[in-house]
């Protein structure tokens, strides 16, 4: 049983005739008799009879019309809220990312976002997690990765990736860490780290201080490039993502030790805002961000 089956089926009762059926449907007669009668044989009922002016549906015919005319109904109402979804997926969505994650995962959010939603542009903006924030709430963008971000109740925030934060320094640095450092004993080792506010700063500024642990910072550089380049040089250490050294320029010099009691780990979250002007568009973009392998992509 298929649905061409029961659309035919429907308009032969209705048009009383099956010539009258092909002329509506613009199909040839024969075409329209092998599917009732395919019908018919997978429901083991006769569905029609011979009348003198052409067909009319048996008992069985009438209760199964009851059946069709619902079955049809519905799938027309699914075609035509899928057609509605759409043409409510035609638009722009606006997307903003920290420089990191840009680097990242623009690439393939772009590809995705071409593949599923054709009809669609998407915009990719750039900037800090406060910075990125503010748009939200202010409605200039759709939805946005905010690493930590303060709560709202304008904006609804789900974590999508966790990360761990080590304590780096360039080869052969002294004094030379374990493999891995207490928070504790972060004060041994001057530090290089951006100026509040800031995600990294106030993640180590707040586990620092639930502790009474004191930090020996030498220096504050907003500028992440910046941080890794002058940490290179060998005379100070910085703590950043894991991954972050992997995708700087500098890398190659620098080595690093995880951080522990307790490990620092920072929060990757998908914000939207709780009115949005472009909601379903926005969620479709969610779902694409929310497929992607981020711990591939991330670590």
């Amino acid at each position: 049983m298929n649905l061409k089956q029961i659309h035919y089926f429907i308009v032969v009762c209705e048009q009383r005739s099956l010539s009258g059926a092909a002329d509506v449907l613009g199909v040839a007669q024969p075409t329209i008799s092998r599917q009732v009668q395919l019908l018919e044989t997978e429901l083991c009922q006769h569905l029609l009879r011979r009348t003198g002016r052409g067909v009319a549906p048996t008992e069985a015919g009438l209760r199964f019309l009851n059946h069709a005319r619902a079955i049809h109904s519905l799938a027309s109402e699914a075609k035509q809220d899928l057609l509605a979804f759409r043409s409510s997926m035609q638009g722009k969505v606006r997307l903003g990312l920290p420089p990191r994650i840009a680097r990242r995962l623009a690439p393939h959010i772009v590809h995705e976002f071409r593949k599923l939603l054709p009809n669609s542009s998407i915009t990719i903006t750039e900037g800090l997690s406060t910075v990125l924030r503010e748009w939200i709430i202010g409605d200039k963008l759709d939805l946005a990765l905010l690493y930590e971000p303060p709560p709202s109740v304008l904006m609804s925030c789900t974590t999508i990736f966790r990360e761990e934060l080590v304590l780096a320094y360039t080869q052969g640095a002294t004094p030379t860490p374990p493999r891995q450092v207490r928070v504790a004993d972060l004060i041994q080792y001057p530090l290089v780290l951006p100026s509040a506010p800031n995600t990294i700063r106030d993640l180590v500024d707040h586990t620092c201080r639930d502790l009474g642990v004191g930090l020996n910072i030498v220096a504050e550089i907003d500028v992440v490039h910046s941080i890794v380049e002058t940490t290179a040089q060998g005379e100070v250490f910085t703590i950043i993502p894991r991954s972050a050294i992997k995708d700087l320029a500098g890398h190659d010099a620098l080595a690093y030790s995880t951080i522990v009691e307790p490990t620092i780990r920072n929060n990757l979250t998908l914000a939207m805002p709780i009115d949005g002007s472009n909601k379903k568009l926005a969620s479709a973009t969610a779902d694409i961000i929310r497929s992607l392998d981020l711990l591939h992509y991330l670590s």
